[in-house]
């Protein structure tokens, strides 16, 4: 069996972010670490391998810099790693995005996909979902449990306060929660391997099937009117109780008027 998993770097929002004049995110600038949900999705993969034998291909878009989650991805226990990089996909929305994964997962054989249900960096759980309908696959998004039965995949959907079994011919491409387990840590064996490991280099020229017209900055039809590292704060309601019964029961009436409890 051959799974790809799409992985993101994306930036450490604890150091802080930081934006380019066009409204895009300086990425340069900023520490970056895998997206928690893709990692979820790669330790999912590793564990079929443990259970089947697969062969685990990672793959991301960014720039150069991001062949470091790659090397993690190998360290971890990943067989392989491929970098999409190039100048004219910067700036690129959830439909370039896809438009360019799809373009490069077309240059490998493969029965499962997964990603990450979401990036912390954009939050549109659209990427996944996307890839698939480019690579006419069937998706199953929010797993919260995967299963291997001959050439179909079984999983568990959450869904509110319960979760539906779904059941998809391979191939199919599965959007992870990060809920759905416990990544594991890079080895130091791994560590090593990941260091001497080639990473496999794409860019515009290697995507398959795809049009300019639906690359970059200039390909993506979303388009941000303003951006900010700070949302400010109202000044909130000030309430100075004459007891601390009083001060209760304020609390517990603004918990019922917002149906809390």
């Amino acid at each position: 069996m051959k799974i790809i998993v799409c992985i993101k770097q994306v930036p450490d929002t604890k150091g802080g972010v930081k934006f380019n004049p066009d409204g895009t995110l300086d990425r340069g600038a900023m520490l970056a670490i895998m997206n928690p949900d893709d990692k979820a999705g790669l330790e999912a993969a590793l564990r079929l391998k443990d259970q089947y034998g697969a062969e685990v291909t990672v793959l991301t878009m960014g720039l150069p810099k991001a062949a470091d989650v790659l090397r993690e991805a190998i360290a971890m226990g990943a067989d392989k790693g491929i970098l999409v990089t190039d100048r004219v996909l910067g700036g690129a929305d959830t439909w370039a995005t896809s438009t360019t994964i799809a373009g490069a997962i077309r240059n490998l054989e493969y029965d499962l996909i997964i990603t990450g249900r979401q990036a912390i960096d954009g939050d549109t759980a659209q990427v996944g979902p996307q890839i698939a309908e480019h690579l006419q696959i069937p998706v199953i998004s929010y797993a919260q449990d995967i299963k291997i039965e001959g050439d179909k995949v079984i999983v568990q959907r959450q869904y509110d306060d319960r979760y539906h079994v779904l059941e998809s011919q391979m191939p199919c491409l599965i959007t992870a929660l990060s809920e759905l387990n416990e990544p594991r840590y890079m080895t130091p064996g791994g560590i090593f391997d990941a260091c001497a490991a080639e990473i496999t280099t794409w860019g515009r020229a290697d995507l398959k099937d795809v049009d300019d017209s639906n690359l970059g900055l200039k390909g993506s039809p979303t388009k941000i009117a303003k951006a900010s590292d700070k949302v400010r704060k109202g000044a909130g309601e000030k309430v100075v109780p004459e007891s601390p019964e009083d001060a209760v029961a304020y609390i517990v009436g603004k918990f019922k008027e917002k149906h809390i409890v």
